[in-house]
């Protein structure tokens, strides 16, 4: 589905989130010229592209169907998740079984399929085009820029409140107030935070980007979501919001007002570790604090990297530090 157009079935379910779909038709602007002939989502994040740390969280929350919704110049997408048989033979050869598996791994992770969005009108028209894909059954979104640390289980989360509570479910994040004009905001049911640990609350508006002097909390909207198969119905019926594109707030605005079969939200407040990599100084801290931890280059880099701030620090032991020997 590239168009806007009513799906033929929007009659909501209470059956289990199976599918997860993903927008990739963003063009990259912030990274040019990097992104000219290189989609953004396969910009590497330490040795993995940003778009297989997205598909390996969805797949460890049990969502093996995965749906891309892509558009021009994105087929280096298809191809770092499809086999590379020359790649695998020449491996096996050397017997480098450590690479070969890596390589592998990229192809297992699940049932991958693609959708072209077309026209580039905004992130509720990416999520329409998955209507028939998803069709009447409840599905997670997850947006690229966002990487949520495979320690922390925000899906899973996320996911079960849909489950116990039904209708559509977002993923919140306490932002400092003068930063909430860069979010979706989300005003919510002061006594909906007396629920348990506070975490979860009913979600009663959404805001895109506003001022923060009109904000009506500091609670940020970050890319994760739960949607009730309604939605498909509210976002063929969206116009476009603000930068002219149909916007999934919007959509979610209707849904936290409606008393209708799929309607309501919840929000899922993630107080963990969020790796942002939508710009570019915020890219480079992603790189960072994941090399920092990660299995098999973390020591190494942290103490080059203690090293190389200790010596940028200190004007009296110069300004290049010693890299350690490629591997």
């Amino acid at each position: 589905m590239t168009s806007i157009q009513q799906p033929t079935s929007s009659v909501p379910t209470r059956g289990a989130v199976t599918k997860a779909v993903i927008p990739a038709a963003g063009m990259g602007t912030r990274f040019l010229p990097a992104t000219k002939a290189t989609p953004k989502e396969m910009l590497p994040v330490v040795d993995k592209p940003a778009i297989q740390y997205v598909v390996e969280e969805a797949t460890r929350a049990g969502l093996r169907d995965v749906l891309m919704v892509t558009g021009r110049n994105k087929d280096a997408l298809e191809d770092h998740f499809d086999r590379h048989w020359e790649l695998e033979r020449a491996l096996e050869a050397k017997g480098d079984t450590v690479r070969l598996a890596r390589v592998r791994k990229s192809t297992d992770l699940g049932n991958i399929h693609y959708v072209r969005q077309g026209e580039p009108l905004g992130l509720g028209h990416a999520v329409l085009c998955a209507a028939d894909h998803v069709g009447d059954n409840p599905f997670a979104v997850l947006l690229g820029d966002d990487l949520i640390d495979a320690r922390d289980h925000l899906l899973e989360a996320m996911i079960a409140v849909r489950q116990s509570r039904g209708g559509s479910v977002i993923a919140l994040m306490e932002v400092p107030l003068e930063s909430i004009q860069m979010y979706g905001c989300a005003a919510i049911d002061p006594a909906s935070r007396d629920d348990g640990d506070g975490s979860v609350v009913r979600v009663t508006g959404l805001v895109e980007k506003p001022d923060p002097a009109e904000a009506p909390s500091n609670l940020a909207v970050i890319g994760r979501y739960i949607l009730d198969p309604s939605i498909f119905e509210i976002l063929a019926k969206t116009p476009p919001g603000r930068g002219n594109e149909i916007q999934l707030t919007d959509a979610l605005q209707v849904c936290a007002a409606s008393s209708q079969p799929g309607g309501g939200v919840h929000g899922v407040i993630f107080r963990g570790r969020r790796y942002d990599t939508g710009d570019r100084l915020d890219y480079l801290k992603a790189v960072v604090r994941l090399a920092v931890d990660h299995q098999e280059l973390g020591a190494d880099f942290s103490s080059w990297l203690t090293g190389f701030v200790t010596e940028k620090d200190s004007p009296a032991l110069g300004s290049t530090t010693q890299d350690p020997p490629a591997s």
